[in-house]
C-alpha cells in the first residue's frame, strides 16, 4: 500500500468521524449504549467508542514498532509469547479485557478530551509512518488479521474501525426507542 493511499485514508476517515461525531447532542455522547463484551453490565457510550479507537491505534504502532525492531511475535495474538497457540475464544477474552479496562479509564471525559485521545494515537501512526520505508509499509506485520496484513495495510484499517464503530453506535440509536437517534450521516 502506498504511503500517499495510507495517509489520504486515514484522514479522510478521521474528518468523516468527527463529523458524525459533532452532530451528536450530549446526551447521545454519553448514552448508554452497547453492553460490553467483557462485561455485559457495563454500556459503552457512543463517547466510548470513539475513545476506544485510540487504544487500537496505539496498538497498531506498537505492534508495526516492535515488528521493525525484529520480535518474533509483534502482534502478540495468536500464539502467547511461548509460541503456544491461543484459541480464538482465548484471544478475545483478553482483547475484551483489555478494551473494556481502556473504556473503564476514560469513560467520563468530554468530547474534546476524547478527540485529544484520537490526536495523539493519530501522531503516533503519522509519526511511525514517515520513519517507514515504503518497503517496510509493504512488509507482512506476522500474525495481523487486519486489511491484508501488511505494515500499511494495517495502519490504514485505522480509518476502517471508527467507520466500524459508528455504524454499532447508530445501530444501537436505531434500536432504541428513537429519542436519541442521531441525525442522518454520511
Amino acid at each position: 500500500m502506498r504511503r500517499i493511499t495510507i495517509e489520504k485514508e486515514l484522514h479522510e476517515g478521521r474528518v468523516w468521524l468527527l463529523d458524525q461525531y459533532t452532530g451528536l447532542t450530549e446526551e447521545q455522547l454519553h448514552h448508554g449504549l452497547t453492553p460490553s463484551e467483557h462485561d455485559p453490565s457495563n454500556m459503552w457510550s457512543a463517547l466510548d467508542h470513539l475513545a476506544h479507537l485510540s487504544l487500537i491505534e496505539h496498538n497498531f504502532a506498537a505492534m508495526v514498532r516492535r515488528h521493525v525492531g525484529g520480535h518474533a511475535n509483534p502482534v502478540g495474538l495468536r500464539t502467547d509469547e511461548s509460541g503456544k497457540a491461543r484459541s480464538m475464544a482465548e484471544i478475545m477474552v483478553s482483547v475484551h479485557a483489555m478494551t473494556d479496562e481502556w473504556q473503564v479509564k476514560h469513560a467520563g471525559k468530554t468530547f474534546d478530551e476524547v478527540v485529544a485521545l484520537g490526536e495523539a494515537a493519530r501522531a503516533v501512526t503519522l509519526t511511525l509512518i514517515s520513519e517507514l520505508t515504503d518497503e517496510q509499509l509493504g512488509e507482512t506485520l506476522p500474525g495481523a488479521p487486519w486489511a491484508d496484513g501488511s505494515v500499511g495495510g494495517v495502519l490504514a484499517a485505522n480509518a476502517g474501525h471508527g467507520r466500524m464503530h459508528w455504524k454499532w453506535v447508530t445501530d444501537a440509536f436505531a434500536a432504541e426507542s428513537g429519542e436519541l437517534a442521531p441525525a442522518a450521516g454520511d
